[in-house]
């Protein structure tokens, strides 16, 4: 297998790097989680798209380049190594847009995508509720026909809603079906939050930051055109989503290859002494975040070759939220205990630490390794 760049995907990286080195936010810019630091992020994700970098792997015609996957995957290299600034539009263009390539209408593709492209809406994702997290099936919000308005009445909390305190739009699942079975009778639907009976109440973290919301829905009404994929199809198309959430799009290698490749600059910058085991520990992480390349070149490869990964999406997400703790506690240790309080690799280790929660704890991901790949019995 050559893994090298082919002539054309090496003058994709060359561009890229380019403009990301002539146009990456300098100073950085504060947290995308706090309402000044979003305000700046939307900025630059607006620059990017004005330049046609938002969404390299998108149709031209939604603001796209019509890239591969390939040239995706090093779009993404390139923009974790120019130190570029989180994506605060992620949960859109990253778990919403590849479920609306899947799923969605031509005109809800067409009146959606291009403005999530250009950051006129923005998307937080409505899932967890007080009694359903990873066990998404357990939801209780619910959505009731209205025949004479021609849509449904929403009405439940979401919780944890990342960014919800400033997003425009939310992607979530509510019940159309009370008497269905836990996985049947979901639908999904597509919310402005400025909708007539939506009251987004934010609340602040340990950290300081105030992204997170609880979103509460007071027989709020959307029409027909807001279900995507089907009324009470909601848990098939949701476990699309989950799969980009877990799996390839959301946590791209070169995220964990970059932050390797500073655990190596903070390890060389100890000189000499340092200790043997941590050593060790540097050189594991390295070896993994390359490893996790080579896992997701040949995840690629299946697609391409019309293999979705399915339930393997798991693999993903165990691995690379367990590889960002260890990749960050090795750092701390590294700077050890008279070191930073809130630097860059404290924040990065808190944010860490929610990985093997968020998008499904790593033992419900555990469980669905053990049942759907490896074909062990439930009990």
């Amino acid at each position: 297998m050559d893994l090298r760049d082919t002539s054309a995907e090496a003058a994709f990286r060359a561009e890229a790097r380019e403009w990301l080195a002539a146009h990456r936010p300098d100073p950085p810019l504060p947290s995308g989680d706090t309402a000044a630091g979003f305000a700046l992020h939307v900025q630059w994700e607006r620059e990017l798209f004005d330049a046609g970098w938002a969404v390299v792997s998108w149709p031209k015609r939604y603001g796209g380049r019509d890239a591969s996957l390939v040239e995706w995957l090093i779009f993404e290299e390139e923009y974790y190594r120019s130190g570029a600034p989180q994506r605060v539009t992620q949960n859109g263009i990253f778990l919403l847009a590849p479920t609306l390539f899947a799923f969605g209408t031509q005109e809800q593709q067409d009146r959606i995508l291009p403005r999530m492209a250009a950051t006129q809406d923005v998307w937080c994702q409505g899932w967890s509720e007080p009694e359903a997290g990873s066990d998404l099936a357990s939801i209780r919000s619910r959505a009731v026909r209205d025949e004479q308005a021609g849509g449904w009445r929403l009405t439940g909390q979401k919780t944890w809603t990342t960014r919800g305190a400033f997003c425009t739009h939310l992607f979530g699942l509510f019940r159309t079906d009370p008497e269905a079975g836990r996985h049947r009778g979901l639908t999904y639907f597509l919310v402005p939050l400025h909708s007539e009976g939506v009251t987004v109440r934010g609340f602040g973290r340990l950290d300081g930051d105030d992204g997170f919301a609880d979103v509460f829905f007071d027989e709020v009404f959307v029409p027909d055109d807001a279900v995507l994929g089907g009324v009470n199809e909601g848990w098939r198309v949701a476990m699309a989503t989950t799969g980009s959430e877990r799996g390839l799009t959301l946590r791209s290698p070169g995220r964990f290859r970059q932050t390797a490749r500073r655990l190596v600059d903070l390890a060389a910058s100890g000189g000499d002494d340092l200790d043997a085991r941590l050593a060790d520990e540097v050189v594991q992480g390295w070896m993994a975040a390359e490893a996790y390349q080579l896992f997701t070149l040949r995840q690629i490869t299946g697609i391409l070759n019309g293999h979705e990964p399915g339930a393997a999406s798991s693999l993903n997400k165990l691995f690379w939220s367990e590889l960002d703790i260890r990749l960050h506690a090795t750092a701390l240790e590294l700077i050890g205990a008279d070191g930073e309080l809130d630097g860059p690799w404290s924040r990065g280790y808190q944010f860490a630490l929610g990985g093997p929660i968020y998008a499904g704890t790593n033992e419900i991901q555990r469980t669905i390794v053990a049942e759907r790949l490896l074909g062990l019995p439930r009990r």
